[in-house]
Order: C-alpha cells, then sequence, then structure tokens
C-alpha cells in the first residue's frame, strides 16, 4: 500500500525527489529534515552560468536577462542593467492576495524549487540555492499569499515572495513569528542575496508552488484512503452488513487495481469480526420457503451501496492517485523556468515548461475523486444513525431511556452530527468544478493561454481537509456504534483504532459538545496515527533518490 515515508536527509540534483519525500520534509514528519545541494549537481550548474555570461558578453539578447519580461522581449538591455532587472522582476509581483500559505506548503514550494534550480539548466549559481536551503534548514519562511498565479509563465507571484525573502525584502516567518525578512537574515547569519543576471527569473519562473500544494494534497488523500476503508470496515460490523461483497472473486471479475486492493484492505480490517456478516451465514439461518409461493426474508441479502459498493468508490481514489504521483514526480523533477541552457551544445532554448497544465489536470481530477470519498461516508454515516436502516441500533446512537427516567427525550446524540457532515460533504462536492477549463488571456495576450493549475491544486487541498473533517464526524459516530455493539465482538484491527479514538474521546451517554472531539480525530487522522494503529504502516518502497540516514 504506498505511502508517505519519512527522510531524514535528502539531496537534491533535479533528478531524483520523490513525492512522498517533499510531503515528509515539508510536514516535518520525523523532525527537522536535512536538504541540501547534492555535491554532483554543483559543476552543471557552473557550466549554465558560464555559458549564460558568455552569451552575454557577445550582446545576444539573452530573454528575461537582457530583454524585457513577456510581451516586452522586444526590448533589449545593455548586460550592465542585468542585476537591477532582476530585482525589478520581483519587486513588481509582489501582488499576490489572500491568507499566507501555510507553514508546509511554503517549505514544500522551496523544496521543489531548489531541486529545478539543481538539474543545472537554469543559469543560476550554486551558492543561491544553498541560501535557499538554509532558509530553509534555519526555518526562515516566506510569506506566500495564496492567489495571484494563473500558472503559466510559472507561478510568477508567488515565487516572487520566495525570492523577496532570499534578498531581503518584505517579510518572512522566522521560526512561527512573522518578522522583516532583513531582520531574520542577519539574526540566522545569511547574506541576502544580489541576484545575478538571469537569478530572478530562475527562481520565480517555474510551477514550484502549484506543486506544493499538489503533492501534499495527494499525500493526505492518501491517507484518506485509508480512513474511507477503515471507516467502511467499521460500518460493516456496526450495520451487521454482509462483507461478502468484498470478496477477491467479485474483484477479480472487475480488476481494477484500486477496486482490488481497496477491497482487500477492507477484507484485512475485518479479519476475526464478530460483527460483520457473510452470505453464507445468512443463509444457514434464513427461514426455509417450506412450499410457500413467497416469504419474507428476515435479513437482508445484501447492503445498499454506499456499504456494498464502497471498494470501487474508493478504488478510484487509489486508482487516480497511481496517475497523479507519477506526474508529480516528473514535475517536481523538472527544469521550468525559460530560457533553459544546453552546455553541451553551447545553445539557449526558449520553451514553455513553465506551463502547469499536468499539474492542473491531475487534481481537477484528484479533488472529484477525494470529494466522492466524503459524499461515501456521508451517506454511510446517515445509515448508521437513522433508526430505519441502522439494523437496531438506538435512534441517533443514544443509548435509550426508560419512559420514567427524568432525561427521557431530552437527548439526541448524533443527529446534529450528522446535519454537520452533509454541510461539509456540500462544500466539499461544490469544489470539485474544473480550474484548469478557466484560462485567462493575461500579459498583453502573451500569456494568452494558461493552465490555472495552482487553483486547482489549492482546491484540491481544500477538498481534502474537508472530507478529512467529514471523516473524523463518522469515525466518532461510528466508535459509538461499535461501542453499542459490543466492541469485543469487533476485528482486532477496528478494536485498536476504536481504542484510539477513545483515548481522545469518550463514549456519548448523554448530549454534549462534540467539536474538541471532531478536531481531535482529525488530527489523528492527519497524522495517520490511525492507520498505523489499525496495523497499517508506511508500506512504501525506498525513494530513488539520493536518501541518507543520519550517521
Amino acid at each position: 500500500m504506498p505511502h508517505m515515508t519519512t527522510v531524514r536527509h535528502l539531496e537534491l540534483d533535479g533528478t531524483g525527489l520523490s513525492p512522498s519525500s517533499v510531503g515528509a520534509a515539508a510536514r516535518r514528519d520525523d523532525g527537522d529534515t536535512r536538504v541540501t545541494l547534492a555535491a554532483a549537481a554543483v559543476g552543471p550548474m557552473e557550466a549554465s552560468v558560464r555559458l549564460k555570461d558568455t552569451l552575454l558578453d557577445g550582446e545576444i539578447p539573452v530573454y528575461g536577462v537582457t530583454t524585457g519580461f513577456g510581451d516586452s522581449c522586444v526590448r533589449q538591455i545593455s548586460p550592465d542593467k542585468a542585476h537591477e532587472l532582476q530585482r525589478n522582476l520581483v519587486l513588481y509581483h509582489l501582488n499576490g492576495t489572500g491568507p499566507a500559505a501555510v507553514p508546509e506548503v511554503a517549505r514544500a514550494t522551496m523544496i521543489i524549487r531548489a531541486n529545478a534550480l539543481a538539474k543545472g539548466v537554469s543559469a543560476i549559481r550554486p551558492q543561491t540555492v544553498a541560501t535557499l536551503l538554509e532558509c530553509l534548514r534555519r526555518d526562515v519562511l516566506p510569506l506566500i499569499p495564496e492567489r495571484g498565479s494563473v500558472g503559466a509563465s510559472g507561478d510568477l507571484v508567488p515565487l516572487c515572495y520566495l525570492a523577496a525573502a532570499l534578498i531581503g525584502e518584505g517579510r518572512v516567518l522566522h521560526r512561527g513569528t512573522v518578522r522583516p525578512a532583513p531582520d531574520a537574515l542577519r539574526d540566522e547569519g545569511i547574506e541576502p542575496l544580489r541576484l545575478a543576471p538571469k537569478e530572478g527569473i530562475a527562481l520565480i519562473n517555474g510551477t514550484s508552488f502549484t506543486a506544493a500544494y499538489a503533492v501534499l494534497a495527494a499525500a493526505e488523500a492518501r491517507e484518506l484512503t485509508f480512513v474511507a476503508e477503515l471507516a467502511t470496515a467499521m460500518a460493516l460490523e456496526a450495520l451487521h452488513g454482509n462483507a461478502s461483497a468484498l470478496h477477491p472473486f467479485v474483484h477479480a471479475a472487475k480488476p481494477h487495481a484500486g477496486q482490488v486492493e481497496s477491497a482487500r484492505v477492507v477484507r484485512t480490517l475485518l479479519a476475526g469480526s464478530r460483527l460483520a456478516t457473510s452470505f453464507e451465514d445468512i443463509l444457514v439461518r434464513r427461514e426455509r420457503l417450506a412450499g410457500r409461493g413467497c416469504l419474507r426474508l428476515n435479513e437482508r441479502i445484501q447492503d445498499k451501496y454506499s456499504v456494498r459498493c464502497a471498494p470501487q468508490i474508493i478504488g478510484i481514489v487509489r486508482d487516480t492517485l497511481d496517475w497523479t504521483e507519477k506526474w508529480l514526480g516528473t514535475e517536481i523533477n523538472s527544469a521550468t523556468d525559460n530560457p533553459l541552457f544546453d552546455v553541451e551544445e553551447s545553445g539557449l532554448h526558449l520553451g514553455g515548461n513553465f506551463y502547469a497544465g499536468h499539474v492542473g489536470q491531475a487534481m481537477d481530477s484528484l479533488k472529484t475523486a477525494v470529494a466522492g470519498l466524503a459524499n461515501l461516508l456521508d451517506r454511510q454515516l446517515a445509515l448508521v444513525v437513522d433508526e430505519k436502516f441502522n439494523e437496531g441500533l438506538p435512534p441517533n446512537l443514544v443509548l435509550a431511556r426508560r419512559p420514567d427516567d427524568p432525561e427521557a427525550g431530552l437527548h439526541h446524540g448524533f443527529k446534529g452530527m450528522q446535519i454537520a457532515a452533509s454541510a461539509v460533504t456540500a462544500e466539499a462536492l461544490g469544489r470539485t468544478g474544473p480550474a484548469s477549463v478557466f484560462s485567462r488571456s493575461t500579459e498583453a495576450h502573451n500569456q494568452d493561454i494558461v493552465s490555472m493549475g495552482p487553483i486547482a491544486a489549492r482546491d484540491a487541498r481544500t477538498v481534502g481537509g474537508l472530507v478529512r473533517e467529514v471523516a473524523a464526524i463518522h469515525l466518532l459516530a461510528l466508535a459509538q456504534a461499535i461501542d453499542l455493539r459490543g466492541v469485543e465482538r469487533a476485528a482486532p484491527a477496528v478494536r485498536a483504532a476504536h481504542e484510539l479514538i477513545r483515548r481522545h474521546s469518550a463514549f456519548v451517554s448523554r448530549d454534549r459538545r462534540l467539536d474538541e472531539d471532531i478536531e481531535a480525530v482529525a488530527g489523528l487522522i492527519g497524522s495517520g496515527a490511525l492507520r498505523r494503529a489499525a496495523g497499517f504502516g508506511d508500506e512504501v518502497p525506498a525513494d530513488r533518490a539520493h536518501l541518507t540516514e543520519p550517521a
């Protein structure tokens, strides 16, 4: 079951960075991860700088270095103005809006940008990238507004805030406190950069901000697939559901890899359950026709779709993630600025690798698939709390009281929780409209078709957060239902997950506020604690690239 890994040292050379490594380092899953420029990257980077200098000495018009930007590329300047042009490029794009991206997005952006520049075709000095990584190491993070990028010509506006931090412009988040960038750099002993020709455009002309959101959204979606499988196993137990729909024969007959894997995971979670049933068990218990022409069975022989078809639904997310993560792996190991320098051929190439179309398409697909998990879990929850469908559980999962009990009729248990889950689900589903189709012509029609990748990626991460909230509500209700059924009869894996939930949320015996319980369980989901409690660790092959354990 592929999942994120924990890494302690990342050496960047532009070829072997994995999305899981970026996510783990950005979230600080295992404390601070050391991220450095690989020694092998230095030579090619320096060679591309020398080629750039040769072209400038020959007064060759180099786009964005000795010419204006975008539609202004017809204006050439003398090489002695190139330094100032790079600084101005950064300053005039500092016009982002909206809240600042959270620290893990800033860290992921820094790692991905450094890796792209480490490929050695962008004519940027190794010491410039080393300064970027030193800021990362010392927790000097750019404050990047979320909005302002159309995802073509790269993430110009967001990445300008990264470049601004390096030159000592504006404010940064320094060890958790917002401070002027010059003060933070001075206190950490980091010299502000004077951008060399090409370095401004190399820093800002790329897809790294978009990819940062995308990498984190994909990692969170991986976690949510398992949580949906855990919830499905618990729902099967809570509803005395028929686990025969998970049989390998069924899924071998329609062998989408994600569907097959999802069914396997739910089967594994249910191993040893005395609450879920099977078709064979139902046949044993059924009343015989005994010559009658018609008979109402005392048990349903199959469950409603939100239980029976769960692997088919969750499997879509698994399969979407498989190709999404491949695309992201390519994206974060690509040179995405313009122009690029071919040292072997002494060539200068103008192109459009800054177009974030692959990331936008992937995120538009992923957010739709992940929102489907919210829909699935919300429908399961509706069955569990409703006495008409929950196979004998009390209404809204609140213990029935004797009519003469003074508190009879006063408590409504999980009624409000189901309402909240439905509201959050609707919001998640409402975010699934594709962003990538909303291209806008910008910058005097030079950027006349754009990817909108950053909006798609931000939406994907937002949807993931909403689904996590729905899952937390559902898991709290399922823990309540398992208690009512008899937790000792649940499968061992379910019991372990139930125990962890109960450490953070007590059984609901009377009406009380549950918002803090939701937050706590959402945290267990986000951290992977529930997955690990249920016996599913980080089962992922080692990253391809340059990862080492500390001595």
